[in-house]
């Protein structure tokens, strides 16, 4: 985070010293930018305890969707542009490099986040659905007997639902 904010700044710095190459900087700010309200929104759902419901699964895949979309799609697309064009400066395409590459030690480290988050999911479906007949021992029981109705579903323990509707 530190050498993503050090980036930027200098990367300001530089714009308004040489009083060029502004455009660019402020593409790549307003890439790096966009995923924050959603990184706001989740510490909000955090601090609220409503992190672990269906609304932070939902601001989870949209802060990954879009960061893999504008940070690194798009980015890449910029980085090429910038890269090609004979008119930045040597050390403006530098810059572009850095930010791109710091861009990508976050998706590594988002991609491994969302991946652990998927997996730890996928696990509490399947035990779910094994738990759901009582006369069944396999986990897979549900496959040879008719659903049972009316049945309400477990809460896991430590989670809570958001009321959406008080």
């Amino acid at each position: 985070m530190l050498a993503h904010h050090t980036l930027s700044i200098l990367g300001i710095i530089m714009a308004l010293v040489l009083g060029e190459s502004g455009t660019e900087v402020n593409a790549v700010l307003f890439g790096s930018e966009i995923t924050n309200p959603l990184l706001q929104l989740r510490w909000f759902l955090r601090e609220t305890g409503h992190y672990h419901s269906f609304p932070g699964d939902v601001v989870d895949f949209l802060f990954v969707a879009l960061f893999t979309g504008v940070r690194i799609g798009v980015g890449a697309r910029l980085l090429f542009c910038e890269l090609v064009s004979p008119k930045p400066k040597w050390f403006v395409k530098v810059g572009g490099v850095a930010m791109y590459a710091v861009s990508w030690c976050f998706m590594f480290s988002i991609w491994r986040f969302a991946w652990r988050k998927s997996i730890k999911k996928y696990h509490a479906w399947r035990s779910r659905r094994g738990s759901m007949d009582p006369h069944c021992g396999r986990a897979d029981c549900n496959s040879h007997r008719p659903r049972r109705t009316g049945v309400p579903m477990k809460v896991p323990q430590g989670s809570r639902r958001l009321n959406l509707f008080p």
